[in-house]
């Protein structure tokens, strides 16, 4: 709705009326900053060797003036989808991800991509660019602040989720090529901070990618029951008098 009130139309306003209905009967959501470490499946997220390709030198970028940690670490990981072509007035995609610190949610986007892409692999190439430019940030906020990044030591990389095959090969096999020259700034950015170890990317099913929620409108059913409990506890439905606890 905020990209429509330069020029809003009574259709808008139906919308926005929806909206309000829904939060009505739907009010009691609550966010649950959760401290406990993120479980990582085993074998998920293996570390690559990137020698052969021209990365072996990299690693990953320390503040110079950082402070020495103390305490617990934190896990970042994030979960990241993409809309391609959703808006079907100009045509873009919208790009939505989420980002926690362990099981924490500290951070979310929604926004439609600057470009139109004319490839599904386009769109959700450049919404894990996004992604993991602010998990690079964040990273760098924490070590500032005196807090490592991971479980073990200041060094352990960031987690992304995605659910787009083409993207995960491009970013998680070292031998793979970029086929397609208009991608070649998100797909080398990625891949260089996979190759420094800054995150690594690994593959979780749509129904399970709650990330999904944040780039499209998922219409009511067990879907959007699921994935909204992953985000938010206690959701109470006034209307059909059923709570949804988290999942």
């Amino acid at each position: 709705m905020a990209s429509c009130m330069a020029l809003p139309r009574e259709g808008h306003l139906r919308q926005l009326f929806h909206i309000f209905s829904y939060l009505d009967s739907h009010g009691n959501g609550v966010m649950v900053f959760d401290p406990s470490y993120k479980s990582i499946e085993p074998g998920m997220f293996e570390k690559q060797g990137w020698s052969h390709c021209g990365y072996s030198d990299l690693k990953e970028e320390f503040p110079k003036d950082m402070p020495k940690p103390r305490g617990l670490g934190f896990v970042v990981t994030g979960f990241v989808d993409s809309d391609h072509a959703g808006d079907s007035v100009t045509r873009r995609s919208r790009t939505g991800f989420f980002v926690y610190c362990n099981n924490a949610l500290v951070y979310w986007m929604s926004k439609k991509q600057t470009a139109i892409e004319t490839s599904t692999f386009g769109s959700e190439f450049n919404a894990m660019k996004a992604c993991t430019e602010y998990i690079r940030g964040l990273k760098y906020k924490l070590r500032m602040m005196g807090i490592e990044c991971g479980s073990d030591d200041s060094s352990s990389p960031a987690f992304a989720y995605g659910d787009n095959q083409s993207v995960l090969c491009n970013t998680t096999i070292p031998s793979s090529q970029l086929k397609k020259k208009s991608n070649s700034i998100a797909y080398h950015f990625v891949r260089e901070g996979c190759a420094r170890d800054e995150w690594r990317t690994g593959y979780t099913r749509s129904e399970e990618n709650q990330a999904d929620l944040l780039s499209k409108p998922l219409p009511a059913g067990a879907k959007r029951e699921k994935l909204v409990g992953k985000v938010l506890h206690h959701v109470y439905d006034k209307a059909n008098g059923v709570e949804y606890d988290s999942l």
